[in-house]
């Protein structure tokens, strides 16, 4: 349910078809906060916090201002794939969190979005089209879509290409790193990056369910 969808109305329809225990939430948006309250009643509320036994440790000097979905994603990539990782998140950002070699969250970039950028290029030109987001047929684009189309993806791509090779001569020059992205443009732009050894689309809930069960 994407976030301005996300309202107690239609949170409590889905509620009332299952049998809930516990509600486990990473929330990066506190205005929704009340929604989950709301919808949960009497039932117990997980907030992930880097209080929660999370499976990995915290290496970082204010934990309290780190995402936590960032959270979430280290503690699923330490348990599924092991240390040292980086979980690469396209979403309306995107972020690049890691674990380190004694399993702890030691932090990470972030950058702006694949759709973020294109939506300001378009919002701050006069010329330049709305973008759909898929593969490009060549480098070289024939008409202004295909153009922007091209820089859009083959651009990210480098984008995110160079700032794993960054973090991997940094913190692990000699170390076999697990790369894995997840997030809404993971399939199309690790699709031909040969950095990311996997796409895992619902990481995220894999590091609240992880979470959930070492905190039970």
């Amino acid at each position: 349910m994407p976030t301005e969808r996300f309202a107690s109305a239609a949170l409590q329809r889905f509620v009332k078809q299952r049998k809930i225990d516990i509600f486990v939430v990473c929330s990066v948006v506190p205005t929704k906060n009340g929604v989950v309250r709301k919808a949960a009643k009497r039932s117990k509320i997980l907030w992930l916090t880097p209080q929660l036994r999370l499976g990995v440790g915290i290496d970082y000097p204010n934990p309290k201002t780190i995402g936590a979905d960032r959270l979430a994603n280290a503690a699923a990539v330490a348990d599924l794939y092991g240390s040292p990782a980086i979980v690469v998140d396209f979403g309306t950002a995107v972020t690049f969190d890691i674990v380190s070699v004694q399993r702890n969250y030691i932090g990470g970039v972030i950058a702006p979005g694949l759709e973020s950028m294109t939506s300001f290029l378009y919002q701050r030109t006069a010329l330049l089209p709305k973008l759909s987001l898929k593969e490009p047929r060549s480098t070289v684009g024939r008409s202004t879509i295909d153009a922007m189309r091209s820089g859009a993806v083959i651009g990210y791509r480098g984008l995110v290409r160079e700032i794993i090779a960054r973090i991997k001569a940094e913190r692990f020059p000699r170390e076999k790193v697990h790369v894995i992205a997840t997030g809404g443009y993971a399939d199309l732009i690790a699709a031909r990056l040969r950095e990311i050894d996997a796409v895992h689309p619902n990481l995220t809930l894999e590091g609240l369910r992880i979470v959930a069960n070492l905190n039970l």
